[in-house]
């Protein structure tokens, strides 16, 4: 699957059972993250295109985000092509 972080505009492929999370690190982006299990929600972030599914049955979210196309990418694994909208995201590989 093909993920594209907006607004910093790059892309990545993940791996079948990999996370949005340990995607964008194998591809040197920085997500906001902390606990990587679904409870801190340091990593929220809307999901603009494209689906997911959450790796556990009760992820930090509200069942109002959920609607909202709030996701947890430290425990949502992508099911096709993904756009996400992570303003704090950042390039380890900028000049």
């Amino acid at each position: 699957m093909r993920v594209r972080i907006a607004p910093l505009g790059v892309e990545f492929d993940t791996a079948p059972g990999q996370t949005l999370l340990r995607a964008a690190d194998a591809a040197g982006i920085e997500l906001p993250s902390s606990c990587r299990n679904g409870t801190c929600r340091t990593c929220i972030c809307r999901l603009r295109a494209g689906q997911v599914r959450h790796t556990i049955d009760w992820p930090g979210l509200s069942a109002e985000e959920k609607i909202e196309g709030w996701i947890l990418p430290c425990v949502a694994e992508p099911l096709s092509d993904v756009v996400l909208d992570v303003p704090e995201a950042f390039s380890l590989f900028e000049d």
